[in-house]
């Protein structure tokens, strides 16, 4: 029976550049595509997987922990991961955090007893035991989005604080000058990233941040919303609301509008993580765009890079901002910064 070295040899390519094919990765000419076919089809040659894990120890299959599949940013990154992982030959299995650490562990567990080959993870904290352990032992892994400081490993990640700077002085211009945080997990690092950013983002026109304009949230709709009736009942609310992620926005937007007040003329409105929704609310919602579909593939062929014996460097991706009307802009709908 024929292999795939066999298959090589015939259409006059290398080996890895047959499994390219065979995994239809897009980064191969259209006419060696057409040679590598050609011999397939002549040879006869039909990959067996079963056989090639058990000789290589491989299952050809990566591990995804992510945050909470019910938030738009993460379902995108996951379908990305899914994506260029499967025009390299791989199978993904996704887990489901929920932003629960003992979730996530549970997940981190399981795929590791299932021998998938590697481990992308946006860790729901600081860093349990189980994580460390796993990445201190020298199992594959690469962080995406959210990472473990003083942790090696890859790390694939949006830096936020340009489009942070960004949104500041648009609402400055404005004449915003009471400007709040609902802010992440303060274990998360991009929960207290955002925060940082914003703080000097004001720091920057003068402004301060009050510790009763900074509200605590947990990345879910219900937090914003608490937080923003926080806002509302001081005795001098603010005058923008930023909600340092999607769905705290959206619980943010349901309790303005439940207290009869209008986005933007009562209280302006402004989120990290820009989603479809966001031109479709009324108004559209003014929001920092992380390149999430970008995030996924680098972060993939990060850790297959690793799996290859390589060690790859981290990487840091741009974020810009979306300006829209929730914050009474005067650019035009949807401009970017």
């Amino acid at each position: 029976m024929a292999g795939i070295k066999d298959v090589a040899s015939r259409a006059g390519v290398s080996v890895a550049t047959v499994s390219r094919v065979l995994n239809d990765h897009p980064a191969v000419r259209a006419d060696t595509r057409a040679r590598v076919l050609a011999a397939v089809a002549e040879l006869g040659y039909r990959p067996n997987t079963l056989a090639r894990s058990l000789r290589t120890d491989q299952t050809r299959t990566l591990g995804l922990v992510i945050s909470d599949v019910l938030n738009p940013f993460f379902t995108l990154l996951a379908r990305s991961v899914e994506d260029e992982a499967r025009a390299l030959g791989y199978s993904v299995i996704i887990g489901n955090a929920d932003e629960q650490p003992d979730l996530q562990d549970h997940h981190v567990r399981t795929l590791l007893d299932r021998r998938i080959d590697g481990l992308l993870v946006s860790p729901t904290d600081g860093g349990s035991p189980l994580m460390l352990d796993a990445a201190r032992s020298g199992t594959p892994m690469v962080f995406v989005d959210r990472w473990i400081p003083g942790v090696d490993v890859p790390v694939v990640r949006t830096d936020g604080r340009t489009a942070v700077r960004d949104l500041v002085a648009h609402l400055y211009a404005l004449g915003r000058r009471r400007l709040a945080i609902i802010a992440g997990p303060a274990a998360t690092t991009t929960g207290s990233e955002r925060v940082d950013a914003f703080r000097e983002a004001l720091s920057e026109h003068g402004l301060e941040l009050p510790e009763e304009y900074v509200g605590q949230g947990d990345f879910q709709a219900d937090s914003g919303r608490r937080a923003t009736a926080r806002f509302l009942a001081l005795p001098r609310p603010p005058e923008v609301i930023f909600a340092a992620d999607n769905l705290m926005a959206l619980g943010a937007m349901d309790e303005i509008r439940a207290r009869g007040l209008r986005v933007p003329d009562d209280v302006a409105l402004a989120a990290f993580d820009d989603i479809a929704w966001f031109v479709h609310t009324d108004p559209p919602i003014t929001a920092i765009a992380q390149p999430t579909g970008e995030l996924g593939t680098r972060a993939v062929r990060a850790l297959v890079e690793r799996l290859e014996g390589r060690t790859p460097p981290s990487v840091t991706l741009s974020a810009r901002l979306m300006v829209r009307r929730s914050c009474g802009a005067s650019a035009p709908e949807g401009s970017t910064r």
